[in-house]
């Protein structure tokens, strides 16, 4: 299943994306998330001590835990602020970390978290605005790493149907 989160206002992003994969054999479930409640991480560690796998803020992100946790693909369409993806694009990642353990292990020569599931998520950006994008490229790769998944790239408005060539 492919998961994509939308955290802008701009619906017609998704719309779309909607069209171009209308007839992909790969399921998609798409997620508004702008009008959503989803807080910030605390980093209070209660996904990995006290509630393995669930996060300890109940708030409207934990229907978008769920999903990812079954995904093969999260897409995370983002507005920017200062460069980067602003800070509703990054709650989504921020919040993963319930999928991982606090347990860590060697790869190669770089410490990673124990993944929780056997299921990874490769993981994508869509911006919409302006932001250093190779940075964001070599941001998103790490994230994937550390999650044992892979990056699917950072692609801008302009180029919709490069990322659903992705997909």
């Amino acid at each position: 299943m492919v998961l994509i989160v939308n955290t802008t206002s701009d619906t017609s992003v998704t719309d779309e994306l909607k069209k171009s994969l209308e007839n992909r054999a790969a399921e998609t479930e798409f997620i508004e998330a702008a009008p959503l409640k989803i807080s910030h991480c605390i980093g209070c560690n209660h996904c990995w001590l006290k509630t393995p796998g669930e996060c300890a803020i109940k708030d409207d992100y934990e229907i978008i835990l769920k999903r990812i946790i079954h995904a093969e693909q999260l897409w995370v369409i983002s507005d920017t602020a200062l460069g980067f993806i602003d800070y509703k694009g990054k709650n989504i990642f921020d919040r993963i970390i319930p999928i991982m353990t606090m347990y860590l292990t060697f790869v190669g020569d770089q410490m990673r978290h124990v993944p929780r599931y056997e299921q990874k998520t490769d993981m994508g950006l869509i911006i919409l605005g302006e932001a250093d994008k190779d940075y964001l490229k070599r941001w998103i790769e790490r994230a994937a790493l550390n999650m044992g998944s892979r990056s699917l790239g950072v692609f801008e408005r302009n180029e919709l149907k490069e990322a659903v060539s992705c997909m």
